[in-house]
């Protein structure tokens, strides 16, 4: 006699649904994870890419004042104008290089460690970035470089 409301398999299918579901949370979990790491990772090298332009900016400003007084081409104060960058990377917290170049460029590379948040579960606790920038001392007249 055939039984009208139970299963003729004997209920060997009993907790699949719940294996599924726990699989997808567990994969969903990692992949919310993966995307709030990578985001902070994008941040904070933004952040190194930023300080890295304002350090060498800050250290362009250091020109030596007696060839532009007297209309020559314009030169950095290399001493003054890595000083410069290196107090402006030291204000921000950030770590780096500052060279000088052709008494016209100044050029800063930054460096960082993202603190992740769900990656550290795996092993993964920090990814590094960097940032660079570079500035260039030019006289203009007029907007034209001369």
């Amino acid at each position: 006699m055939r039984r009208l409301w139970g299963r003729r398999d004997g209920g060997r299918e009993r907790g699949s649904v719940s294996i599924f579901m726990a699989s997808a949370a567990f994969v969903m979990i990692v992949i919310v994870g993966l995307a709030v790491d990578l985001g902070g990772q994008v941040a904070a090298q933004q952040r190194t890419r930023d300080v890295a332009a304002q350090a060498a900016r800050a250290g362009a400003e250091q020109v030596l004042g007696g060839p532009a007084v007297e209309g020559q081409d314009v030169q950095i104060d290399s001493r003054a104008a890595a000083e410069a960058a290196r107090s402006y990377l030291a204000a921000a917290g950030v770590t780096g290089t500052v060279t000088t170049s052709a008494n016209d460029t100044l050029q800063v590379t930054t460096s960082a460690d993202y603190s992740t948040k769900f990656l550290s579960l795996i092993g993964i606790a920090s990814l590094h970035v960097t940032g660079h920038s570079t500035a260039r001392l030019i006289r203009a007249q007029n907007g034209a470089p001369r």
